[in-house]
């Protein structure tokens, strides 16, 4: 706004909009220059493209907020440091990882700090006699899984991101993974933390240690239990420690088995549950993944069948040829066009492959939306017959993948790029397939978490008390709300930090 010499020879340069805006970049440029001065030993990055490539996870049309600045942790203490400076500032802090999550839990709100700690990736500890590695949160899962087979021990969760996906990202979403059918999710394997924390932990940026480093412990609530899958909205996590396992039996046995659609291929899944059978994983990919993955990396993998499921058995000896022969026969027996076993471990290790690759083969087609529902075992083949009508009524292409074995169903929609039409379509299913899973008897989400893709659906799915409960632990153990604003239980006006 020029000088005026009155208010009545006073105009207006710009527009209101143009004078809120200038009042808002004087209001982040002071906010910039009080974290600069709270924060001598960190870089405060304010660069709009590096922001703009930290400030979101691979959600695909998740909300995405303009962050304030980012830094890049190196140490539990530049956490501490950072975190009173915020709370101090009103300043709300979102944490990245690897960046890999689907629900728009790491993406950045208006004014937030990107706290990005995948540079505290450190290994502290292998005890292979008590069976447990403590870590950085910033170490990518398929480093620790390496590291820890160097002295015959086993990390399991092995989320299909395991290449890229860091051990505190999978703990804020209690990632699972191919092999948690028989070997449980992440939240089974984390004994301990250390996390940065306000609220009755005391001042903001108290440092505070839950759980045990023993096999058993029940001093007071399970707090690690409540930290996990919480999805950073509790305080920054800084060490984390693991159960281990001993390294698997060697060469596993894969059978295969193909069928004419989906719905025959959940059947198997059922079959196999009612006999009793266990392998190590059971998934299932449709022809238009198998598609886009060979198309994309030429693995020489033919779809010839609509779906195909793919078992691993892991029991060693004699016993691993009883239990793939006893797989085969129910694949067959529920219908399939053929089960064998896989003779061929180079054969077997590519079908793998291209279950892990699925998502980022059918992304070079156009956006993907995904879908993480889990339903009952027993409804695994109902739920997949009602993808199939939600796609062909909303108009939307779906490809599916699955944890078949456990009910978790990975549903993709996928979109021409910019169509709107198409967008709004897609959205449309993809609510009426958390509504299914809900009447299925299952939930919205089964590993990916709830962000900002699933808030509405997990608000059905639990119900308002069960809600409630949720947003008063939350009032409780950050009440300046000042972790991961708006995920999950959603952030009340009346308690929104910042501006």
């Amino acid at each position: 706004m020029g000088p005026c010499a009155s208010s009545s020879d006073c105009a207006w340069v710009g527009s209101p909009a143009d004078e809120e805006e200038d009042i808002s970049t004087a209001h982040d440029k002071k906010l910039l220059d009080d974290l600069a001065a709270e924060l001598p030993g960190s870089v405060l990055i304010g660069d709009d493209d590096v922001l703009a490539g930290i400030g979101h996870d691979e959600a695909e049309w998740a909300p995405v907020g303009k962050p304030l600045a980012a830094v890049r942790a190196v140490s539990a203490d530049e956490v501490e440091r950072v975190v009173r400076a915020c709370a101090r500032l009103a300043v709300p802090i979102v944490v990245r990882g690897a960046g890999t999550g689907l629900s728009g839990g790491a993406n950045a709100t208006d004014g937030c700090l990107v706290l990005d700690v995948s540079g505290m990736n450190r290994i502290l500890e292998i005890d292979s006699e008590n069976l447990l590695a403590v870590v950085e949160p910033g170490v990518v899962n398929n480093d620790l899984k390496a590291a820890v087979a160097q002295h015959g021990l086993w990390y399991p969760p092995d989320p299909a991101s395991a290449p890229w996906s860091t051990i505190g990202g999978n703990v804020a979403t209690n990632a699972g993974g191919l092999c948690c059918l028989k070997y449980g999710v992440t939240r089974d394997y984390v004994l301990g933390i250390e996390a940065v924390m306000g609220g009755p932990a005391g001042e903001y940026g108290t440092r505070v240690r839950l759980g045990r480093r023993t096999t058993k412990g029940v001093s007071g609530y399970d707090l690690t239990g409540l930290f996990v899958g919480s999805e950073g909205t509790f305080g920054v996590i800084t060490r984390i420690t693991l159960r281990l396992r001993p390294a698997p039996a060697a060469d596993p046995r894969t059978v295969v088995g193909a069928f004419n659609g989906l719905v025959e291929a959940g059947a198997a899944v059922a079959l196999c549950t009612r006999r009793g059978l266990q392998p190590a994983a059971l998934e299932l990919l449709d022809r238009s993944c198998m598609e886009a993955v060979e198309e994309w990396k030429h693995l020489g993998i033919e779809p010839g069948a609509a779906a195909l499921l793919l078992a691993r058995i892991d029991t060693p000896g004699d016993a691993g040829d009883t239990d793939a022969r006893a797989v085969a026969e129910a694949f067959t027996d529920a219908g399939a066009l053929w089960a064998e076993q896989s003779t061929d471990a180079v054969e077997a290790e590519a079908l793998f492959e291209v279950r892990r690759l699925a998502y980022p083969a059918l992304e070079r087609l156009g956006p993907v939306l995904t879908e993480d529902i889990c339903v009952p075992r027993s409804e695994v083949s109902s739920m997949l017959a009602r993808i199939e009508e939600i796609g062909v009524r909303h108009g939307v292409r779906i490809a599916t993948i699955a944890h078949a074995g456990d009910g978790n169903l990975h549903p993709l929609l996928i979109t021409p790029p910019g169509d709107e039409v198409a967008r709004r379509a897609a959205q449309a299913a993809f609510e009426e397939l958390l509504e299914a899973a809900i009447a299925a008897g299952g939930t919205v989400t089964g590993e990916h978490g709830v962000g900002l893709l699933k808030r509405g659906g997990m608000e059905r799915e639990l119900g308002p008390e069960v809600c409630a409960i949720q947003r008063a632990v939350k009032d409780t153990l950050d009440p300046l709300h000042l972790f991961n604003p708006g995920k999950v239980t959603g952030d009340p006006q009346t308690h929104r930090p910042g501006r």
